[in-house]
């Protein structure tokens, strides 16, 4: 699956600007292919105002937030790659997400790298695939010590039965 990070990050910022606040994002700086001024990067981080009035060109794709920007009075295109991108939140009342790491789904694994990782997995098995007398029998798991109230419908144990 892609990541959820860019359509999160475009629904956060159109929210933000219904509501008439101003966005910011938090970038890691340190991160490949992430161009912003270094000179106001701390501690790896920089944060950045995303309003339009502040920017030109704001573009949120799927590979990165990119828009034009002045800092200090020189004009830099900002790059900020989506797996670099920390947080998106309102300045006036820090109301936002920070996003997580997302796991990686390689595409290269192999059929037994799946299996194997399906192997502790719960499977979904076909109703129609058992047999008269599993479907009716009852559950393992069922406490068969209050024998007397099952008897009487509305009381003890809530239970499923299969209905054909």
């Amino acid at each position: 699956m892609l990541t959820s990070r860019p359509y999160l990050a475009r629904a956060l910022y159109e929210w933000l600007l219904d509501n008439e606040q101003t966005p910011y994002v938090v970038v890691d700086a340190g991160k490949p292919d992430v161009r912003v001024p270094q000179q106001f990067v701390q501690n790896g981080q920089i944060v950045l105002n995303i309003a339009p009035a502040a920017v030109r060109d704001l573009s949120i794709d799927n590979a990165a937030v990119t828009f034009g920007a002045r800092f200090s009075g020189q004009p830099m295109q900002v790059v900020v790659p989506m797996d670099a991108l920390i947080a998106i939140y309102a300045r006036e009342n820090g109301v936002g997400m920070v996003f997580g790491q997302e796991p990686v789904m390689p595409s290269f694994a192999s059929e037994e790298d799946a299996a194997l990782e399906d192997e502790g997995r719960p499977t979904l098995e076909s109703v129609e695939s058992r047999t008269e007398e599993e479907a009716t029998k009852p559950s393992e798991s069922v406490d068969e010590t209050d024998e007397d109230s099952s008897n009487r419908p509305g009381k003890g144990k809530p239970s499923l039965r299969i209905v054909k």
